[in-house]
């Protein structure tokens, strides 16, 4: 029962916040291009999208590497992926590893609980249950080697970040606003570090890193943890990218800030009412795209920029990569100039 209000109180957010707006003012530019001639037609239809990846209705796959042909099986959704492994999960708490070359499960995991993110790295995979349990477990050895226990969350975004390898360590994002760190070699020992402290919706949204600084996001703080300390910048969060030095913050006021790797902003752009479902920093652009459809193309200091109409945002999109994939079709983002 609290698996379905959860999943009702999160559907009925995101309905709000990216389709209910019919009656507010949305983002109208001034001029807009057909992004044509970077589109190619495809036959998938997207079921569910994450920040990783997407499940197809023919219940294959999209991640960062493009359409797999692998099937996941019935029932089961994309969960994350590497160079070598396809992790899917469903509703019964099993979570299967594929390996990408052959296409065969290598390992089917009993979990009993559904699974909210995962991430796999050579031997190990590291995963997040809904009741905010993570876990440890080995592949070949097929045995669990650590679980811990966070608090509970009873309301979730569901733009859950997946955790994250860095350097011999164990990142995991949370479902109540911590990240917790651990050593690849013994993860029984546990560091937690504090994020955010909202009552509802604060889990991490966001993982990656800006060179050695690690940089973590809920829906309302974005926040920086390196060897100079904590740094935080709070806004409402539409999404998170980072490239090289800098950082890009896609907030729902409809601003773009870019930021160092102590979240100091170093320039930002404005486009008023755009409320963005996906943003990415892709080669030498930023793609910032709008719920009604608007794909905002500019270039890393954000004093340029171009706008393609692609149609409103009616279904789940996938944008990583180097691509877009909507309504069954792809769209280069490197071939959309300035």
């Amino acid at each position: 029962m609290i698996r379905e209000i959860v999943t009702l109180i999160v559907a009925s957010i995101v309905a709000f916040g990216f389709f209910g707006c019919s009656s507010k003012q949305y983002f109208e530019p001034e001029k807009s291009f057909s992004a044509s001639g970077a589109t190619k037609g495809g036959s998938f239809d997207i079921a569910n999208a994450s920040r990783d990846g997407a499940t197809l209705t023919n219940n294959t796959y999209i991640d960062k590497y493009g359409i797999g042909t692998t099937t996941l099986g019935e029932g089961y959704r994309f969960v994350n992926s590497d160079s070598a492994h396809i992790l899917a999960s469903n509703d019964e708490g099993n979570l299967k590893v594929i390996d990408r070359a052959s296409g065969e499960a290598v390992l089917l995991v009993a979990l009993h609980t559904p699974v909210v993110s995962a991430a796999v790295h050579g031997n190990t995979i590291v995963y997040l249950l809904q009741n905010n349990v993570f876990g440890v477990y080995e592949i070949q050895g097929n045995r669990k080697i650590a679980e811990h226990r966070s608090d509970y969350a009873y309301s979730i975004d569901s733009r859950a970040a997946n955790p994250i390898f860095v350097d011999g360590l164990i990142v995991v994002p949370t479902l109540d606003g911590k990240i917790l760190i651990s050593s690849l070699r013994d993860p029984n020992m546990t560091k937690v570090m504090y994020i955010s402290s909202e009552n509802g919706f604060n889990n991490l949204i966001f993982l990656d890193q800006i060179g050695d600084v690690l940089v973590a996001a809920t829906p309302s703080r974005v926040v920086s943890l390196g060897t100079g300390g904590a740094n935080s910048y709070d806004t409402g969060v539409s999404d998170v990218a980072v490239s090289d030095n800098d950082g890009y913050i896609f907030d729902k006021n409809g601003e773009i800030v870019r930021v160092d790797s102590k979240l100091n902003p170093t320039a930002n752009i404005k486009f008023k009412f755009a409320k963005y479902v996906a943003g990415q920093v892709y080669n030498d652009k930023v793609y910032a795209l709008d719920y009604k459809g608007s794909l905002i193309v500019l270039d890393k200091a954000l004093t340029t920029y171009k706008i393609y109409d692609v149609g409103s945002v009616s279904s789940p999109v996938f944008m990583g990569g180097g691509k877009l994939y909507k309504d069954g079709k792809i769209i280069d983002l490197g071939s959309l100039g300035l």
